[in-house]
C-alpha cells in the first residue's frame, strides 16, 4: 500500500516536473475554445470512459469556482446510442458516430486511454481530425497508435495502468483549474 502510494506520488510529481508547459498549453486551448463557443467532447474504455465522465462533469458543473456551464459531452454515458451503434455498426463505431454527430470544427475531442489499442479510440480521433477538431489524447506507454495522431498528446509514462490513471485524474483537474482560471478569473 505504502509504496502504491509512493510511486504514484513521485510519478505525479515527476510528470508534471517534466510536463507542466504541455498542460498549461492545452488548458489554454480548451479555454479558448470555450470562449469560442465551441464543445469539449470526451471518450474513452472502462475506467477511462470514468475520467472521460469526470472531466464532462467538472466542465458542465464545476470544478472550484462558481460560474457559467460549459459545453462538454462524454460520450459515453448515452446507453441507447451505444448499444444501437454497436449493434448496427459494431462497437469501434460507438464514439466515432457521435463525434460525426456532434462535432464541429473547432471543438474539442479529448480521448483517454491507458493501453491505446482500441480501435474505436482510434478511429473516433481520426474522424475528430478529419472534421476539424483538436484532438487530445490521454494516454500511457508511450501512447501506442495515437503518438503522432493527436494535436496534443498527453502521454503519462508508465506501464502500470493504476499509476496511468492516477496521473490522468491529476491532469483532469489541473486542466479544469486552468480553465477556470482562464475564462472565470
Amino acid at each position: 500500500m505504502r509504496a502504491a502510494a509512493a510511486d504514484s506520488a513521485d510519478l505525479q510529481r515527476r510528470y508534471f516536473a517534466a510536463n507542466a508547459g504541455l498542460i498549461l498549453g492545452v488548458g489554454h486551448r480548451i479555454a479558448d475554445a470555450l470562449r469560442a463557443g465551441s464543445k469539449v467532447l470526451t471518450f474513452g474504455n472502462g475506467g477511462s470512459a470514468a475520467d472521460a465522465q469526470h472531466f464532462a462533469a467538472e466542465l458542465v458543473g464545476r470544478y472550484l469556482k462558481d460560474r457559467a456551464a460549459w459545453p462538454a459531452i462524454a460520450l459515453t454515458t448515452d446507453t441507447s446510442i451505444l448499444t444501437a451503434v454497436a449493434n448496427d455498426f459494431g462497437y469501434d463505431a460507438v464514439f466515432r458516430r457521435q463525434v460525426e454527430a456532434l462535432g464541429r470544427k473547432g471543438d474539442v475531442a479529448v480521448v483517454t486511454s491507458t493501453s491505446v489499442r482500441c480501435a474505436n479510440v482510434v478511429t473516433s480521433l481520426a474522424k475528430a481530425r478529419e472534421m476539424g477538431l483538436v484532438t487530445i489524447g490521454m494516454t500511457g506507454q508511450g501512447g501506442g497508435k495515437l503518438a503522432g495522431q493527436v494535436d496534443y498528446l498527453i502521454d503519462v509514462p508508465s506501464p502500470a495502468t493504476p499509476r496511468i490513471q492516477e496521473v490522468h485524474g491529476l491532469v483532469i483537474h489541473v486542466l479544469c483549474a486552468i480553465v477556470e482560471e482562464a475564462i472565470a478569473g
